[in-house]
Order: C-alpha cells, then sequence, then structure tokens
C-alpha cells in the first residue's frame, strides 16, 4: 500500500518534516518514491509547501494520506 507520509529530518528538538510518498512498508525516514514538499512547524505560523499536481495525481492513483497529512493538505487547501 502506499501512503502519503512525513520523513522527519532536521537537529535534535528541531524538527522539519518533508512529505513524501513511500510504501507502507518502508521505515519512517528510510526509502520513498517521491518527495511532493515540506512542513515547518518550527516558523511561526508553521510553513507548509505542497506541490498540489503531485499530491492530486498520487491520491487519485489510490495513495492513502497519514492523518497528520491530511490535515494538512486541508489547510493547503488540497
Amino acid at each position: 500500500m502506499v501512503k502519503i507520509r512525513l520523513k522527519r529530518m532536521g537537529q535534535k528538538k528541531s524538527p522539519f518534516y518533508r512529505i513524501v510518498v513511500a510504501d507502507g512498508r518502508a521505515p519512517r525516514d528510510g526509502r520513498f518514491i517521491e518527495e511532493i514538499g515540506y512542513y515547518d512547524p518550527n516558523q511561526e505560523p508553521s510553513v507548509v509547501k505542497v506541490n498540489e499536481e503531485a499530491a492530486k495525481k498520487w491520491l487519485a492513483d489510490g495513495a492513502q494520506p497519514t492523518d497528520v497529512v491530511a490535515r494538512l493538505f486541508k489547510q493547503a487547501g488540497i
């Protein structure tokens, strides 16, 4: 199953996340298929940048977003 989820990056206690499309069996920060955006909760207000075309393509192909990614997509208007 293909999932759209967050990949944690950054220093200790200062994380930012990349929104990636990955196989559901791959580890959280492991192999992924495509990077479609990023989310930085450290800035005020938090920054969400998503490639809308790629996100819509993957959703149409049946990729399942995690709860957090679904909320970020809703914020971004996807």
